[in-house]
């Protein structure tokens, strides 16, 4: 507690606050606050959002550490901190490099507006979107069209749309099933969808490394359980070689869905409200007791 007070008392001091603000002072906080908000939007579509929250984490432990006056914890943290500071350097740089590169080409702001376009109010998606889905799977499955359709949920997918190409469509069986016929520009890879649009197409996705999976199957799979390992995204998968229908999710696999089960798992994901769900539920109650 004492080490915490003598630490409070010395950044205090050091600090000196204006006895007049000028308008440059004004201009200097105004741009600071834009930086700090882009920043941290930034942060929020990329890796570094799960990192900078286990470094919250941390941040609260040390602070705990100092006020029950821990002083072996408190040390090594004091002569860990630049070794730290540099590791985090090493870890994000792919994200840095690309932030540089985006704001070398004047499209830093762009991409970091609107993380959340294409959402729908009830939802992460409408049941609509759903349907739709749903159609495309079982008819794609019935002539053995291979397709991966990679469902974006709180995780932002920005750095995998990044490898594809531009669709921003609206959600339908049509487009689903143009987009994976055999032989077009665009069949090859995923396409992500948000809310109730088709974002991308050809994405890549990270292979998985587990060993457990079964042997039998393909890249398109273990590509499908890649990114569900490393985000909260959902993917059906439709196999090219059976027509079967299948489910990558939370680094799992699930596998012959019919079409009433591919509905249950898109519908479990939805995140609808929980007055809508309980008013469809008390609908339901109505016109089951009249």
């Amino acid at each position: 507690m004492q080490q915490l007070n003598t630490l409070i008392e010395t950044y205090l001091k050091k600090m000196h606050m204006p006895t007049t603000i000028h308008a440059t002072d004004v201009v200097e906080i105004i741009i600071l606050t834009f930086l700090c908000y882009y920043i941290l939007a930034w942060i929020k579509n990329t890796k570094a959002w799960a990192l900078l929250k286990g470094v919250i984490v941390i941040a609260i432990f040390i602070m705990l550490a100092a006020f029950f006056q821990m002083n072996t914890i408190v040390w090594i943290v004091t002569n860990v901190f630049g070794i730290a500071a540099t590791a985090i350097v090493v870890v994000l740089q792919p994200e840095l490099r690309k932030a540089l590169e985006e704001l070398g080409q004047k499209n830093f702001f762009s991409t970091l507006v609107s993380f959340d376009s294409g959402k729908a109010e009830g939802g992460l998606f409408s049941d609509r979107t759903i349907n739709e889905i749903v159609k495309a799977c079982v008819e794609m499955g019935k002539v053995k069209t291979g397709a991966l359709i990679v469902i974006e949920q709180h995780q932002s997918l920005k750095e995998f749309e990044r490898t594809g190409i531009d669709v921003d469509g609206i959600v339908s069986s049509q487009l689903l099933i143009n987009i994976f016929e055999h032989n077009t520009p665009l069949h090859d890879g995923a396409v992500i969808v948000r809310g109730n649009r088709v974002i991308t197409a050809t994405c890549y996705q990270p292979q998985s490394d587990n060993m457990d999976l079964s042997k039998d199957l393909g890249t398109r799979h273990r590509a499908c359980v890649g990114i569900s390992e490393v985000t909260d995204s959902l993917t059906v998968i439709v196999s090219e070689e059976t027509g079967k229908i299948s489910v990558a999710y939370n680094g799992g696999l699930e596998r012959g869905l019919d079409a009433d089960r591919l509905k249950a798992r898109l519908t479990e994901i939805q995140d609808k409200p929980v007055e809508e769900k309980k008013r469809k539920l008390w609908k339901g109650r109505t016109r089951n007791e009249a």
